[in-house]
């Protein structure tokens, strides 16, 4: 065989061989060409499940409140603020909300600002009936005044004792009170009560050396109030069991204490709104000019 002829066949080779990996080229080539429609399907697919699940829109209650909510709720203008004493006679009417002895609330709007330290307000308050709701008191003291705070009132007495419980995580109690001598002692646990502001404080009056007294007070109505961060007060008043006039003094003596806590660096309006409720019940509105 001659070199042209050798030369000859190699080319004939190469090109048969280029025009073989065009064709398997064109070939892959018109094989993926297809599947593009079926993405697009794929897509136009997920638009349609996407436009149909935008289209139905979930059905919403249109009264959130049961009928008896309601119908209480529109037999009065909420809009429209009240007397005291119309205020307890609405109030009292929402027994029928609940079939428990449903708590009577107080809600105050101040004109302060809390993040000042002499605007904060806080107190205590006995009121005359109490609030129906039974305290649950522990008292740090001496072992040989455990005896007489238990007698008093308090569920526990103590204080070696009741701070290796408190560490163990036990706080199923509303009101912590103290001596001054056991102060040192709760320290231990400070970090444990100021996260459930159940820490003794001489403010609130549960820093004491005259544990009976304040024990038979703290049951028998003694309430704190203290304002929130956005100026707010709420407490709870009584039960709608009291009646009008046992609720209407309870309310008088609670609003003579928040004026009395007045903070001296106070200008303008001290107390801006004032709204009762009761459990589950809507808010009433209340004329600060007649709450005498």
């Amino acid at each position: 065989m001659s070199k042209q002829d050798k030369n000859s066949t190699e080319v004939e080779e190469k090109k048969s061989s280029s025009e073989v990996s065009d064709q398997d080229r064109k070939t892959t080539k018109e094989e993926k060409t297809p599947k593009a429609p079926e993405k697009d399907d794929k897509k136009n697919k997920k638009t349609k499940v996407k436009k149909e699940k935008k289209s139905v829109k979930p059905q919403t209650k249109k009264f959130p409140h049961g009928k008896k909510y309601r119908n209480y709720a529109q037999s009065f203008n909420r809009q429209k603020k009240y007397s005291l004493s119309e205020g307890v006679d609405l109030l009292l009417e929402s027994k029928s909300l609940t079939k428990f002895d449903a708590t009577a609330e107080i809600h105050l709007n101040l004109g302060v600002d809390p993040k000042h330290a002499d605007q904060i307000v806080r107190s205590t308050v006995i009121l005359p009936h109490g609030t129906g709701k039974k305290v649950r008191i522990v008292a740090f003291v001496d072992e040989s005044q455990a005896k007489k705070a238990i007698a008093a009132g308090a569920m526990e007495a103590g204080t070696e004792d009741l701070i290796a419980k408190i560490t163990k995580g036990w706080t199923d109690f509303d009101i912590a009170i103290a001596t001054p001598d056991q102060m040192k002692s709760i320290g231990k646990v400070a970090k444990i009560l100021g996260q459930k502001g159940l820490m003794p404080n001489p403010k609130a009056g549960t820093i004491t050396p005259d544990i009976e007294k304040t024990i038979q007070e703290i049951s028998t109505g003694k309430v704190e109030f203290r304002v929130d961060k956005l100026g707010n007060l709420h407490n709870s008043i009584g039960k709608l069991s009291f009646g009008k006039e046992k609720l209407t003094e309870n309310i008088q003596k609670y609003m003579k204490a928040v004026q009395d806590a007045k903070p001296a660096g106070v200008k303008g309006t001290y107390i801006k709104s004032t709204t009762f409720t009761s459990t589950m019940g809507p808010g009433i509105k209340i004329d600060l000019g007649k709450l005498e």
